[in-house]
């Protein structure tokens, strides 16, 4: 019987796609559907003085149009997440309405939605609307709105802090070591903003039927199951029984797709107002103004060391952009997110981290792919070698001489941080010493002290990094803040012909479930990849899952199945003992049978899951069928680490940074399929050289986006990045049945401080030790001349 985990299985979904053959929320048509636009506010804080739709209710194919004060001012979408100030304060948390109905908060907030037989028309119609707006002075830099006199974004508090919160040792403790420490490396830098730019923008329909009193969501969505809670539970106040959420194929979203946002709430409720079928596709502009962006963090950090390179101590203080609302995960990437990463992969003895997470006059930030472990990361990857320079020592020695030291979390418990979390396993020696190898570390520093003899500025980066993937456990994160459980469900239903539908409650959006599912289950019940069905993306078929995020699919979803499958061998063995008159535990399963120990006696997979729907023949007191669920809940969250290393040559005329390679070993405990793996990290690592060098999200002083297009917003092509080099090595997760620990975001957290430090290396000897991101030929250059 052939072997599929750990083969490079080519992904069974692409064959629908590369054909354009996929389905996406966009491509759905339904009789009658009309389609919908947003009147969206010029301004980033404004009184909103008057409405006036009279023109536009008059335009050709107009059929509603809706403004706060017309029934849906009552609604607003919710925060899943709370974290209150380390003084016990409650999180503050505004309501987020459907429609803007007073206020303005940020550029591109709806004020109006216009609905007609076509998009055209629909967006015809939304130009006629005229708004009178009162501007107001706006706050975008979280530092800034919480200083004194600093513009409000809410009116019901005294300031802008949504929270004020700390994790890790006491702060007088860490602030005495520091006074002690041999040397103190201090950073003060901007972890800067970014937008999601998914392949496909956010797409709905909203679809309300009459007769069954039922409505039907279908959205791009990386959480069907969560949109819908969300949606019914906080947002209409609708029963869950009474809506549908599908989402089919997604493309792309990189943690943009996972939040609740207005627009599927006030479609939905559109949906019944008309009784027609509503839709509305975001265009480029649209999803720059109104997506969740990511990062946008200011920090201020001392490291301390001894006299032998030993780290002692850790401070930090960050201001961290919330937006003008709450999304759905908002409060917990700074926090949970974040803030429990701090240890990184160092024995640093003291630790403590203080967040302020102000209101800004600017669209919400959330989880952008990594979510508050690149910002972490970053931190500690950029101060490490910063503190190296300083104390004349080669970045990877210090990196080596401060590791925790390797542990399996088999033979000895999990590594215990000061920030709360207990990894379950890692050897971060090796992963560096393997990438090192794959550079060529020796011969390149060689390389580069002769180019600099010539005036070529070449420059290699290091950095290190863990994450913490898996999201969960339930009690764990609802103690973080969690308003919602963090398991995953797997249901395996057998056909009485022995094939077998799968349906998990995690939900793709690239990563390939369709395919690496199948190779799993297939594998456990030695039957083919072909047998094998997976169904996902639609809660009318799928028991309440918690969706795809934090690289938590097959470590969580993929251990939900695992469960059902062994009670489905559970279950078969005793069916075929009693076909086979022997003992169950006289009975071995291999190849998709079970056979008597010691004879050629046997009967097939197939044949039990006949008998098991045509019980004839049938163990006594055991009831029919071969159809399990399960719900996962893990022990621990999962923990990949890595090593990244980039090299670069800086142009000394223009400084324009050429990437010259990137090598990346990484560790995600055991892997099912490596062709995927490597995709993900190839992915991942282009959009952490993105951020680097090209993205960045950008506000002038009133408020305004001046990086709403492609013409202003520099994505990275082809030609920026080369070949990426992958290896890895496996340390398995102990806690979870498939030993897996998660690739999705691996890339996006280890490569961007690789490529900044790869940078400063280069022009380290003209004495510069720091470059804000992006790191771009003006900055660059600029850095040269000073």
């Amino acid at each position: 019987m052939e072997t599929y985990i750990g083969q490079s299985v080519k992904r069974r979904e692409d064959d629908r796609f590369l054909k354009g053959a996929g389905k996406y929320t966009d491509d759905i048509k339904l009789p009658g559907m009309t389609h919908s636009a947003f009147v969206r506010s010029p301004y980033a804080h404004a009184k909103i003085l008057s409405i006036d739709t009279t023109q536009a209710k008059a335009a050709e194919g107009v059929v509603a149009i809706y403004t706060a004060e017309d029934g849906c001012g009552a609604y607003g979408v919710p925060c899943g997440w709370q974290v209150d100030f380390k003084n016990g304060e409650t999180m503050r948390e505004p309501q987020h309405p459907l429609l803007a109905k007073d206020k303005i908060k940020h550029v591109g907030e709806a004020v109006a939605i216009v609905i007609a037989e076509t998009q055209e028309l629909a967006r015809d119609a939304a130009e006629l609307v005229e708004v009178k707006y009162e501007g107001l002075p706006a706050v975008t830099c979280p530092k800034k709105a919480m200083e004194p006199g600093a513009p409000k974004v809410h009116d019901d508090w005294g300031d802008n802090a949504s929270f004020d919160w700390c994790i890790g040792n006491d702060r007088a403790e860490v602030e005495a070591a520091l006074e002690q420490a041999h040397h103190v490396t201090e950073m003060t830098y901007k972890n800067h903003r970014v937008a999601p730019n998914a392949i496909e923008p956010r797409s709905y329909i909203a679809d309300y039927d009459v007769n069954g009193d039922k409505w039907t969501l279908y959205t791009s969505t990386q959480n069907p199951h969560l949109i819908r809670l969300l949606l019914c539970a906080f947002a209409l106040g609708i029963p869950e029984h009474k809506v549908r959420v599908v989402s089919y194929d997604v493309g792309g979203g990189f943690g943009s797709k996972i939040y609740h946002y207005t627009e599927e709430a006030l479609l939905t409720w559109v949906s019944k107002e008309i009784g027609r079928p509503v839709k509305w596709t975001s265009d480029r502009t649209e999803a720059f103004l109104t997506d969740a962006h990511g990062r946008d963090h200011i920090v201020h950090s001392k490291m301390g060391f001894d006299q032998d390179g030993k780290i002692v101590a850790h401070l930090t203080d960050e201001y961290c952009a919330m937006g003008a609302y709450l999304s759905t995960f908002a409060p917990a990437v700074p926090t949970y997110l974040h803030g429990t990463l701090f240890q990184g992969v160092y024995t640093t003895p003291l630790i403590h981290l203080n967040v302020v997470a102000p209101f800004t006059h600017t669209v919400a930030v959330d989880a952008y792919r990594g979510a508050g472990r690149p910002e972490a990361t970053y931190l500690l990857e950029r101060i490490i070698s910063k503190a190296a320079k300083e104390m004349d020592m080669d970045p990877a020695e210090l990196r080596f001489k401060n590791f925790i030291p390797p542990f399996d979390g088999v033979n000895e418990p999990g590594y215990q941080t000061q920030v709360a979390l207990q990894y379950d396993s890692g050897n971060y020696e090796a992963v560096l010493k393997r990438g090192l190898e794959m550079l060529g570390y020796e011969d390149f520093r060689k390389e580069q002290a002769e180019a600099r003899k010539n005036g070529k500025l070449l420059g290699v980066g290091i950095s290190t990094y863990i994450e913490g993937c898996g999201i969960a456990p339930s009690a764990v994160v609802g103690a973080l803040g969690a308003r919602a459980g963090l398991y995953e469900v797997g249901h395996v239903r057998v056909q009485p012909t022995g094939k077998v539908s799968v349906f998990t409650g995690a939900h793709s959006h690239g990563q390939g479930h369709e395919t690496v599912f199948a190779q799993f289950v297939a594998d456990k019940l030695g039957i083919a990849m072909d047998d094998v069905d997976i169904v996902h993306g639609d809660t009318d078929q799928v028991a309440f899952g918690m969706g795809t995020y934090g690289s938590r699919s097959l470590s969580v979803g993929g251990s939900a199945i695992i469960k059902s499958i062994d009670k489905i061998l559970e279950k078969g063995a005793k069916i075929a003992a009693h076909k086979l008159e022997a003992a169950e535990e006289d009975l071995d399963y291999a190849e998709g049978k079970w056979t008597v120990k010691g004879t050629d006696k046997s009967i097939s997979f197939g044949d039990v899951s006949l008998t098991a729907y045509v019980p004839h023949d049938y163990p006594e007191g055991l009831e029919p069928g071969l159809d399990f669920s399960s719900f996962y809940d893990p022990t621990n969250f999962t923990y990949p680490f890595g090593a990244h290393i980039a090299v670069v040559e800086v142009d000394s005329d223009t400084g324009k940074v050429n990437l010259q390679r990137f090598v990346a070993c990484d560790d995600v405990g055991n892997v099912m399929n490596p062709m995927i793996v490597d995709g993900q990290i190839h992915g991942g690592v282009v959009q952490g050289v993105g951020q680097a060098l090209l993205e960045e999200v950008v506000y002038d002083g009133e408020g305004q986006m001046t990086t709403g297009s492609y013409m202003d917003y520099a994505m990275p092509r082809a030609d920026d990045v080369p070949m990426i080099e992958t290896d890895r090595t496996t340390t398995p997760c102990p806690h979870n049945p498939l030993g897996v620990k998660g690739a999705g975001e691996a890339g996006a957290i280890g490569s961007t401080p690789a490529v900044v430090n790869a940078v400063v290396d280069a022009l380290s000897h003209l004495g510069v030790t720091d470059i804000q991101m992006p790191v771009t030929p003006q900055r660059v250059w600029r850095a040269m001349q000073n």
